[in-house]
């Protein structure tokens, strides 16, 4: 059978039924836009997560307290509750060669009120001077907290941008006041805008001094993070070895009671947490493959049987079973391709829709619509060569035959 024969064939054994035809591409459509769509979620969650970690500091390692397990998180003590870190291991660890910055951090959540009435509920950061430099952040605004503060249990603030607008609107917050647990604090500056993204957003924090954090808000004079900026990237293994060394002695513990992290280790625990749900996304989406699969093979096992006499004819008349089946076969592959084409486009609008409503970063990437066309091209191969063989196995007299 020529090529030409064959494109008209397929045209004319998918058109004579037009609803049929589109209710089954309909199946495919829907498996193939869920899987373009869940996967775009996924790679798009895993970039936001990357640029975000590498956003939090130039070659950065942080010390928490409790052990750190591969996918079971901080099984000794959750974060900021622990009591394993204290002052005295910031100021030990700047004297490791290697280190540029060591930045000590108190972390808790707060109702803030500010003395225009408005009110948020945000993560307030003691830190130190230090903390811009190592956290990679800049001051739009104002200034920044400074060692004087620090030592005299300043009660100045720092806020991000997100925090700025939720108590302030759009007044200038400069030099107003804002309650935290029931201190006042003068704000000194505004943070630049980095964006966040997962549990912890770095635009809606306050930033106070440690001193204050620890002696005024809380009570403790803990850590829950020392945040570690080392010099050069390739220095890091080995600060970080030292740095277990060190609070090894310093606790008396044979076992640590702490955990160093670098930035490939976050973002390694991150990405496997998201390549996991968007592989249980596409895998759940993937089902409406399947099930749009059995409707092509449904569809076609239909159409042989009301075209039986058709069969008997072609084959009568000279037509190959190799030819027959090449024709059934070409209807399954086509509506799978028809599927596919529309399935990617209402995929790819999906991820934008998404993106742009619900705020969730999306990226769809070149390899997701080949490996969708991929499977559509396995889903009508494989879900139509049953009928297509079973339509080349007919006999002709009995297919002449055929009421």
């Amino acid at each position: 059978m020529k090529t030409a024969d064959l494109i008209h064939e397929t045209y004319s054994g998918l058109t004579s039924n037009k609803v049929r035809s589109g209710l089954t591409v309909l199946g495919i459509v829907i498996g193939i836009a869920s899987v373009i769509a869940m996967v775009s979620i996924g790679q798009g969650a895993q970039g936001t997560i990357q640029s975000s970690i590498e956003g939090l500091g130039s070659n950065l390692l942080s010390v928490v307290p409790g052990i750190v397990q591969p996918g079971r998180g901080i099984v000794s003590s959750g974060r900021g509750s622990g009591q394993s870190l204290k002052n005295a291991d910031g100021d030990a660890i700047k004297n490791i060669e290697g280190v540029a910055a060591v930045s000590e951090e108190l972390q808790r959540r707060f109702q803030i009120v500010s003395q225009v009435g408005n009110n948020t509920n945000s993560t307030v950061i003691g830190g130190t001077a230090d903390y811009a430099t190592v956290r990679n952040i800049t001051v739009d605004s104002g200034s920044f907290i400074t060692e004087s503060n620090d030592r005299s249990l300043g009660r100045v603030a720092v806020i991000g941008p997100v925090a700025a607008v939720d108590l302030f609107a759009d007044t200038d917050p400069i030099g107003k006041k804002i309650r935290i647990n029931k201190v006042d604090f003068r704000v000194i500056g505004v943070l630049k805008a980095k964006g966040g993204s997962g549990f912890f957003n770095q635009d809606d924090t306050v930033i106070v001094p440690l001193s204050t954090m620890q002696k005024i808000l809380t009570g403790s004079d803990f850590l829950s993070t020392v945040a570690v900026s080392v010099a050069t990237k390739e220095q890091m293994p080995a600060v970080q070895a030292e740095i277990i060394f060190l609070l090894l002695d310093r606790h008396h513990v044979a076992e640590a009671d702490f955990s160093v992290m670098s930035q490939a280790d976050i973002l390694g625990t991150l990405t496997q947490v998201t390549t996991t749900f968007t592989i249980f996304l596409a895998s759940v989406a993937g089902i409406s493959l399947l099930v749009g699969g059995i409707g092509i093979m449904n569809m076609m096992l239909t159409a042989v049987t009301e075209r039986t006499r058709e069969i008997g004819l072609r084959k009568a008349i000279g037509a190959r079973a190799k030819d027959v089946a090449l024709q059934f076969l070409a209807e399954a592959v086509m509506l799978t391709f028809l599927g596919g084409v529309i399935g990617v486009a209402f995929g790819w609008i999906a991820a934008l829709a998404v993106s742009a409503f619900a705020g969730i970063t999306t990226s769809v990437s070149l390899m997701s619509v080949l490996l969708a066309f991929g499977v559509c091209a396995a889903i009508g191969i494989v879900f139509g060569y049953y009928p297509a063989r079973r339509a080349s196995m007919l006999n002709p007299i009995e297919a002449l035959r055929y009421e």
